[in-house]
């Protein structure tokens, strides 16, 4: 469980380090007599061979994970992967995706091809790089608006790199907010902004045995070469399972509101007061 506890704290620590919303808002639980348990966190990465989705997984693998189920996300040219641990039940679960560069332009995969070849091959062969964020020159925020035009995802990669996209509340785990609305009612009630796709904040339901939801990415200030600009960083999210008919709880993820929780980081203007 050692090597579980310091994987997960070095995520940890550099995700609240850049997105403090998500600390604070674990505060707030922890206030509340909650104990705060944690889901899954999610990995973004590009599909290719030196840093994907399979070169990422092997710190996992090494402590004990296991692969699990695979998603394809058509609209978004991405696929991923879920692992859990073997023998450790309450570890968290990890989600992997990785960006398919093949029906993008050549703008696209020149830029992606062109950062990862400034990664250090001893950070690859060690596997640190998943722990690197930004492991390449200073951004533009001419490219970044760019690659937005055809990839939040890939946007998001270039401005911040590897770390955690995002920690995953275990819903279950909570006593007093143990049903995902209470825990959206709570957090919209300290200040915070819901992520919402066609009018909802919730996607899945209990019939499809897992509910999820999500704040909107915390805005970050990144120095680009251009200058200084506001941009979406990282979020944090909610999760309720349902047991199956057999009783055992649901350990997967629904593509189609996997899908909509990727949007929590597509570009948002900042208004004043909307976010502590």
């Amino acid at each position: 469980m050692d090597n579980v506890l310091k994987i997960f704290n070095r995520f940890w620590n550099d995700y609240t380090s850049q997105n403090p919303l998500a600390l604070r808002i674990s505060d707030l639980f922890k206030a509340e007599g909650e104990n705060v348990v944690h889901d899954h966190i999610a990995l973004r990465t590009f599909g290719i061979e030196k840093i994907n989705l399979d070169k990422v997984s092997e710190i996992f693998l090494k402590i004990g994970y296991e692969a699990k189920n695979e998603y394809v996300f058509e609209q978004k040219q991405l696929s991923g992967k879920h692992f859990e641990h073997k023998t450790i039940k309450e570890a968290p679960k990890v989600f992997i995706s990785e960006l398919k560069l093949d029906n993008f332009s050549q703008f696209l995969k020149e830029t992606v091809l062109n950062i990862i070849n400034q990664i250090p091959d001893t950070l690859i062969h060690n596997n640190e790089f998943v722990f690197g964020k930004r492991l390449w020159s200073q951004p533009s925020f001419e490219i970044y608006n760019k690659l937005r035009d055809e990839s939040e995802y890939a946007a998001w990669l270039y401005v911040h790199g590897f770390r955690a996209n995002h920690f995953a509340i275990f819903v279950n785990a909570l006593k007093k907010f143990n049903d995902i609305r209470k825990v959206n009612n709570f957090v919209k009630s300290n200040g915070y902004m819901m992520n919402i796709v066609n009018g909802l904040e919730t996607y899945g339901s209990a019939e499809e045995l897992l509910e999820q939801s999500s704040t909107k990415a915390e805005i970050a200030d990144i120095d680009f070469i251009e200058g200084h600009f506001k941009v979406p960083a990282c979020f944090y999210e909610f999760t309720q399972r349902y047991p199956d008919k057999e009783g055992k709880l649901y350990g997967g993820f629904i593509a189609a509101s996997a899908d909509k929780i990727f949007q929590s980081t597509d570009y948002y203007t900042l208004k004043r007061n909307e976010m502590m």
